[in-house]
């Protein structure tokens, strides 16, 4: 048996007993908590949903805020008609096939002027100053002749959103028939052009050259005689599929929509099929592609020339024009060369002997030597070279010491001197040595004879320092005492440099540890940096800070 209350809500069931129950406070508990039941039953599937008065199921996840409707609705049971458009709110919109009317009212005949008409063409739906009639000498209204039909009276149409924007409202799909007429007589006429040219030809060639050809059965072609055309498919059936060559889906890229594969899938293994862009590209196909293209260039001239129907008039008419434009322009070059000159101009050796540069294949082994081809010839320059003057080896230029220019295969520093080889560079080796050598004995002599008797000092010292006085000598030892002690300064100085440089080093390394392990650490556990000390990094630390640093984008970093 049915639930009476299926088809309510929990509101309305709750009203309904509260009305007719003689003890409202004992059964409204029990009838709230049935409503329940039947409430969260219908949300688990376990009960059939309520159903409005239109029969249509009503969702029972919806809140009750929009499930229930106003006192004042007055339903009798569950309904969402209060959340739907109301019918007497609805506007009313214009049909799809009304539009405004073109033309004139042509169903009316009026022969005499009316009362209230245009004062110049005689109509009733507008004024002198709206109409776009031209301005008569004599109007309608004093000459009662030639008085023009009335427009339609155009009702107020009421059109919605998307009407305002259709572009074809008020299109009348009559008004295509025409263009379709036109195309069909012009596609006619073409017909019957070709079927007369072809019996033009039938009748000029043997009645029997055609006789056959319906019958040839040729492997993926079909032929039609009556329109000489000749339709090829993709691929003959006795051929090997191309995506059957290489089942390897990164060989070369097979599209299936067209069946072309461009390059080889098996390069080095099988030559049987080298690619479809080899095939385009190979034998005669340029030739013919010049040839289709002069083809198309003659017609347009107004040639009357076709590649497929007359190859050897095309054939003909092409080395005729390539003839004559060779011709041409030998002639336009004579005349310009007899003109201005410049000939000699023309002779000059191609731009691979020029420069001595070619694209020749050479393959050479692991220890250098040639497997394949030549050797590349030195590029030689312009300026003379490998010609050595006076014994030499070696240009001047070559050597360089002391701030002087000199020869490398024997020191000399003399320009278009004679080459004396090796024993020329150890003579010269030992000059400047004697003559650098000689000056620092001098000074440490005149240093060492001091101490000993005024006489013997000046003696020796102007004997070998030529006539060098004693207070240069002193001069000369006091000096080199002060270099000794700015020497020694600076070897302390840099020793200091490198004991703060290692201190900071270590400083550092010590740093990274820490931090480290600070980072090792859980977030909770890490030490707060408050009572660190903020001071400007010293030379030494800013160095050992980039010595030490990590370098991330160093590909190298991980391996050292």
């Amino acid at each position: 048996m049915a639930n009476p209350t299926q088809g309510l809500t929990v509101s309305q069931i709750l009203k309904s007993k509260a009305e007719f129950d003689d003890e409202p406070k004992k059964k409204s508990r029990e009838d709230w908590r049935k409503a329940k039941e039947l409430e969260e039953a219908r949300k688990a599937g376990t009960a059939p949903a309520a159903v409005d008065e239109e029969g249509k199921d009503i969702n029972p996840h919806i809140p009750q805020y929009i499930s229930n409707a106003p006192w004042y609705y007055g339903t009798s049971g569950p309904t969402l008609k209060h959340q739907r458009p109301q019918d007497d709110k609805q506007q009313e919109y214009s049909a799809i096939d009304e539009w405004y009317k073109r033309g004139l009212d042509t169903t009316k005949i009026v022969t005499r002027y009316r009362k209230g008409a245009c004062e110049n063409c005689g109509a009733m739906t507008h004024k002198k100053k709206d109409c776009m009639d031209r301005p008569r000498k004599v109007g309608a209204k004093y000459s009662n002749t030639d008085i023009l039909p009335d427009e339609f009276v155009q009702k107020n149409l009421s059109l919605s959103f998307d009407g305002k924007r259709d572009r074809w409202s008020g299109y009348n799909p009559l008004e295509h028939t025409s263009v379709i007429e036109e195309f069909q007589k012009v596609e006619e006429a073409k017909r019957q052009l070709k079927a007369e040219k072809l019996d033009a030809e039938n009748s000029d060639n043997d009645e029997d050259e055609d006789k056959y050809v319906d019958e040839v059965d040729m492997p993926g072609t079909k032929v039609d005689s009556k329109q000489r055309i000749t339709v090829r498919n993709l691929r003959i059936r006795e051929d090997t599929a191309k995506y059957l060559r290489n089942l390897d889906p990164n060989s070369a890229y097979y599209d299936p929509k067209t069946r072309s594969m461009r390059e080889n899938p098996n390069p080095g293994k099988d030559d049987t099929y080298k690619g479809e862009n080899f095939v385009r590209f190979s034998g005669a196909t340029k030739s013919h592609a010049t040839a289709q293209l002069f083809a198309w260039e003659a017609y347009e001239k107004g040639v009357d020339v076709h590649l497929l129907a007359e190859p050897t008039k095309l054939e003909l008419l092409q080395k005729e024009y390539d003839k004559k434009k060779e011709q041409f322009k030998t002639k336009v070059q004579s005349n310009i060369l007899e003109k201005y000159g410049g000939e000699e101009h023309l002779e000059a050796p191609p731009k691979t002997l020029l420069l001595a540069q070619t694209e020749d294949y050479v393959e050479y082994s692991r220890s250098g030597k040639i497997m394949k081809g030549q050797e590349k010839e030195e590029i030689r320059s312009k300026y003379e070279e490998d010609i050595y003057i006076n014994n030499h080896t070696s240009v001047w230029g070559s050597y360089w010491k002391g701030g002087q220019w000199g020869y490398k295969c024997c020191h000399s520093f003399i320009k278009n001197s004679y080459c004396l080889g090796e024993s020329g560079k150890s003579t010269n080796n030992d000059t400047e040595l004697k003559n650098s050598s000689d000056a620092n004995i001098n000074q440490s002599e005149c240093i060492n004879n001091t101490s000993e008797t005024t006489q013997e000092s000046e003696l020796t010292c102007d004997k070998e320092s030529d006539d060098s006085s004693e207070d240069d000598i002193r001069t000369k030892s006091e000096k080199k005492k002060k270099k000794n002690k700015h020497k020694k300064k600076k070897h302390k100085e840099k020793k200091a440099e490198k004991d703060k440089l290692s201190e900071a080093l270590k400083a550092e390394e010590q740093h990274q540890k820490q931090a480290d392990y600070l980072l090792s650490l859980d977030e909770r556990k890490r030490p707060y940096n408050s009572m660190f000390e903020a001071k400007k990094p010293t030379e030494e630390e800013i160095e050992a800070y980039y010595l030490k640093r990590k370098r991330e984008e160093d590909p190298m970093s991980q391996f050292l």
